[in-house]
C-alpha cells in the first residue's frame, strides 16, 4: 500500500476545507427525507383514517390539518426565498385545497388493487399494507406539488417512497385515475411517461427512456400507456414515440420500443424452444452419454 507522505490536518483545517466546498451549494433549504417521510406520514393521516397516530385520536380532523399546514409552510417556506410575495402561503393552500381531491383519486386506486388482487381481503387491508397503494399516494401527494413548480419537494417525496416501497415514480408523470401496481419492487415510472385509466402493472416493470441523454430533457422521452393495459413482470417499454393502444396485454419479460396497436397481446418469446428441455429428460440424456 502506498504510504500517505501528508501530515494529517487538524480538525479546524478540515473545516475550513468543507466550508469552502459547502460555498458551492449555496443556502441550504434545510429539507431531509426524515422530515419528508414524516411530512409525507401526516399527509396520508388525514386522507386515511387508518394511518392515524393513535396518540392523536382524540384531535379533530381540524387540529390534524392545521398541525399539517404549519409543517408544511415550515417546510416550503426556504423554497420561496427569492421569490414573489405570498409564495409560501399561495402554494401551502393551495396544497391544502388539493387534499380532498387527492383522496378520491386514492380511493379508486385502493379500489382497483382490492378488486384486482385476490390475495386482498379488503380496502383496508389495501391501505395499510400494499406498497403499491403507498407509492401511488405519495406520486398524488408530489404530481400535486410539481404541478404548481414547487422546487425539490415532489422529487424527495417521491424518493421517499421509492426507499421505502422500492417503487420509482417521477412526480412529474402523468397518471390516469385507478392504478393497479401490485407487489411493486422494481417498477420505474420516468418522468414524461403517460399512463391512462385503468392500468395494472407489476413488478419489475420499466417506462423508461430510450436515450438519457441532458439535450432530450425537454421532450418526451418516455412511453404512453392508454387506457385499460395490463403489464406483467420485468416488462420493458422505452421511447417517448412508443404508446401501448387500449386494452392491451404486455406479457412478462418484454422489450417493447415501437407502439402497440389497441386491444394487443404481446409475450415474450423464446429464441429456440428445442432448447427447453424437462430436467427429467436432461437426467436420462446425461446418463446415456
Amino acid at each position: 500500500m502506498a504510504q500517505v507522505s501528508e501530515s494529517p490536518s487538524s480538525l479546524e483545517q478540515v473545516a475550513e476545507q468543507l466550508r469552502t466546498h459547502h460555498k458551492k451549494y449555496g443556502r441550504q433549504s434545510g429539507l431531509s427525507l426524515t422530515k419528508i417521510g414524516s411530512l409525507l406520514k401526516q399527509t396520508i393521516a388525514v386522507l386515511f383514517p387508518h394511518h392515524a397516530p393513535t396518540d392523536s385520536a382524540d384531535d379533530s380532523l381540524i387540529d390534524r390539518l392545521q398541525s399539517l399546514e404549519g409543517d408544511f409552510h415550515n417546510l416550503v417556506e426556504p423554497l420561496c426565498e427569492d421569490k414573489d410575495v405570498g409564495c409560501t402561503k399561495l402554494l401551502v393552500k393551495g396544497f391544502m385545497s388539493d387534499l380532498p381531491r387527492i383522496a378520491a383519486y386514492a380511493s379508486e386506486d385502493a379500489a382497483a388493487l382490492y378488486e384486482g388482487d385476490p390475495a386482498a381481503e379488503s380496502i383496508d387491508e389495501v391501505i395499510l399494507c400494499y406498497p403499491g397503494f403507498f407509492a401511488v399516494v405519495a406520486y398524488r401527494l408530489a404530481h400535486a406539488l410539481y404541478k404548481r413548480d414547487v422546487p425539490l419537494l415532489p422529487r424527495m417525496i417521491c424518493e421517499y417512497a421509492h426507499q421505502k416501497t422500492g417503487i420509482d415514480i417521477h412526480p412529474g408523470a402523468t397518471i390516469g385515475r385507478s392504478l393497479f401496481i401490485d407487489h411493486g419492487t422494481g417498477v420505474v415510472i420516468g418522468e414524461t411517461t403517460v399512463i391512462g385509466n385503468n392500468v395494472k402493472i407489476y413488478q419489475g416493470v420499466t417506462l423508461g427512456a430510450l436515450r438519457v441523454d441532458r439535450e432530450h430533457r425537454a421532450k418526451k422521452r418516455h412511453p404512453t400507456i392508454e387506457d385499460n393495459v395490463v403489464i406483467y413482470a420485468g416488462a420493458t417499454i422505452l421511447g417517448g414515440e412508443t404508446i401501448v393502444g387500449r386494452n392491451s396485454v404486455i406479457g412478462g419479460n418484454v422489450w417493447i420500443t415501437r407502439s402497440i396497436p389497441a386491444w394487443s397481446r404481446v409475450m415474450f418469446k423464446p429464441a429456440d424452444t428445442d432448447e427447453i428441455i424437462p430436467i427429467q429428460a436432461r437426467k436420462q440424456a446425461g446418463q446415456k452419454g
